[in-house]
């Protein structure tokens, strides 16, 4: 996979992920697969809505059907949110390294301070 279509990849599940009824129906499905009119039964929109709604989660690569019998069964695809879960695992990384870094710099700023002060104090005294 490229750069692009990883980006891509990216992109399109988050703006999916954007609509909380698109959110709604991923945590649905997260129980296991289920058709459109179960989905339906579960959330305050339609049929035609919900089958709207799942076409985008399919597009974004998080939601997969398949057919079985006359139905069409909607589950979360396995990888979907692989993209996501990249970008939050780096994204944090790189946060608690930032606080790390800060916590390193004003410990030891701190420490600098106590040992001046404690200098100082010790060359008052006669």
């Amino acid at each position: 996979m490229s750069n692009q279509s990883a980006a891509e990849a990216f992109d399109a599940a988050f703006d999916a992920l954007g609509h909380p009824m698109r959110r709604r129906m991923l945590e649905l499905l997260r129980e296991g697969a289920r058709p459109v009119n179960q989905i339906a039964a579960e959330l305050p929109i339609g049929r035609p809505a919900v089958s709207k709604h799942l076409k985008v989660l399919e597009g974004a690569g998080l939601v997969e059907h398949r057919s079985r019998g006359t139905r069409n069964l909607y589950a979360v695809a396995p990888a979907g949110l692989a993209p996501i879960q990249r970008w939050l695992t780096e994204t944090w990384d790189d946060t608690l390294g930032a606080f790390a870094a800060y916590v390193d710099q004003h410990t030891t700023t701190e420490a600098s301070k106590t040992t001046e002060a404690s200098e100082t104090s010790s060359e008052e005294k006669p």
